[in-house]
């Protein structure tokens, strides 16, 4: 199973989410071609009601603890409720380009 769909199946089982898109972002890196390593998660769900940002990227660091431990080396977490998913039209910022030795 490829270190992506991991990350998805995880975060799939935990938040229950309305909304999940990860991307392998690899590409956009200084790395060997087919890497798995720079990854963007958004993800929309309602376990994130009430909570800070910095409580719900703990959580997605906690459900990941053992790939953000290894193989991930950068992780871009796009976290919202259902409500500000729906504020934001479902838009997120595209990722800068890699500051350090990118192609």
């Amino acid at each position: 199973m490829s270190l992506q769909a991991i990350i998805e199946k995880k975060l799939t089982e935990i938040f229950a989410p309305s909304y999940l898109v990860v991307e392998n972002e690899s590409h956009m890196h200084n790395v060997p071609a087919g890497s798995e390593m720079h990854f963007k998660v958004q993800i929309v769900s309602d376990s994130f009601n009430e909570q800070m940002l910095i409580k719900r990227h703990r959580a997605v660091n906690k459900a990941l603890a053992e790939e953000l431990a290894g193989p991930i080396h950068a992780l871009s977490m796009h976290t919202f409720t259902p409500d500000e998913w729906a504020e934001r039209n479902g838009q997120v910022q595209d990722s800068p380009p890699c500051a350090g030795g990118g192609k």
